[in-house]
């Protein structure tokens, strides 16, 4: 059963979260990250400011894919994903 646009944006959020109390990830997590969004930015249903934080998103999950040290990666975002989290909640 495929997830509908609320529930990827509940997935988002959710790895979003765990990334930022945990401080710590996986390749696979970003990767996930990438297909949420990419799912995401081409689904019309979905308010044009959340694209704006996706599109964040994506940069932010390409560079954690190519980071030596995925942990300091998620580390020095840790603002940022408070903040991907709060705007994608305000926005949807």
């Amino acid at each position: 059963m495929p997830l509908n646009d609320q529930d990827q944006v509940n997935l988002l959020k959710d790895i979003l979260s765990n990334q930022q109390t945990d401080c710590c990830g996986s390749v696979s997590e970003y990767e996930q990250l990438e297909r949420l969004v990419k799912s995401l930015m081409v689904n019309t249903n979905v308010n044009h400011d959340v694209k704006t934080v996706l599109q964040e998103i994506y940069y932010y999950s390409q560079n954690g894919i190519q980071s030596k040290n995925i942990n300091d990666h998620i580390d020095s975002n840790q603002q940022r994903l408070s903040n991907w989290v709060n705007e994608i909640d305000q926005l949807t």
